[in-house]
């Protein structure tokens, strides 16, 4: 999944030469919290919300020009990266988004909640759907739990993983809505664990 397929294109920016008052305004017009710095479409700086706090004094932010405040070189991603890699720059940084860029010119931003979004489509969260989790038995791969699930009428939509305590993997298959009882009974007959049923 490539940023620029989720990304904000039509982003609000600002120039260097404005003000702080100018920022905050911005800011509030559009209810976003990320605002990049622009000089034609280069991107020079970003201002966020928190950034600015401390120069929302009425004595100088119709003063103070966002270039002396902004933060230079913010970090950035191109558009053509994946969703997991803006994930792994906004948790690593501890930041709420990311400036999205092109050969050096600003093309979008993506914040988490953009992200968020990403993901909750990618796993099929919001879609009328069923899950089923399984723990795959002995010498019997995964593969074989997906085919049985298949092969009784299962839609596969998402598989998410986690290992257990006790070293187990539990494989959590999101399927499209359907019934669950004879895919588990069909599961636990070939030796799978099947932990729990969402339906």
């Amino acid at each position: 999944m490539r940023i620029k397929h989720w990304m904000i294109k039509d982003v609000v920016t600002i120039s260097p030469d404005a003000t702080v008052e100018d920022a905050i305004q911005l800011m509030k017009k559009h209810s976003i919290r990320h605002l990049p710095v622009t000089e034609e479409d280069r991107l020079v700086g970003l201002v966020t919300e928190s950034s600015i706090r401390q120069y929302a004094l009425p004595a100088v932010m119709d003063k103070l020009p966002i270039r002396e405040v902004m933060i230079i070189n913010p970090v950035t991603i191109d558009s053509e990266a994946t969703i997991d890699e803006a994930a792994k720059l906004i948790y690593r940084y501890k930041i709420g988004g990311l400036p999205v860029t092109h050969e050096g010119r600003l093309v979008g931003i993506i914040t988490v909640t953009d992200l968020l979004e990403a993901f909750i489509e990618l796993m099929g969260i919001l879609r009328s759907s069923s899950r089923i989790d399984v723990v795959p038995g002995g010498e019997s791969s995964f593969e074989e739990v997906l085919d049985i699930i298949r092969s009784h009428g299962g839609r596969i939509i998402s598989v998410g993983m986690d290992v257990h305590a006790s070293g187990k993997k539990i494989y959590y298959v999101r399927l499209e809505k359907c019934p669950l009882e004879p895919i588990a009974a069909a599961l636990e007959m070939a030796g799978h664990e099947v932990v729990s049923l969402v339906e």
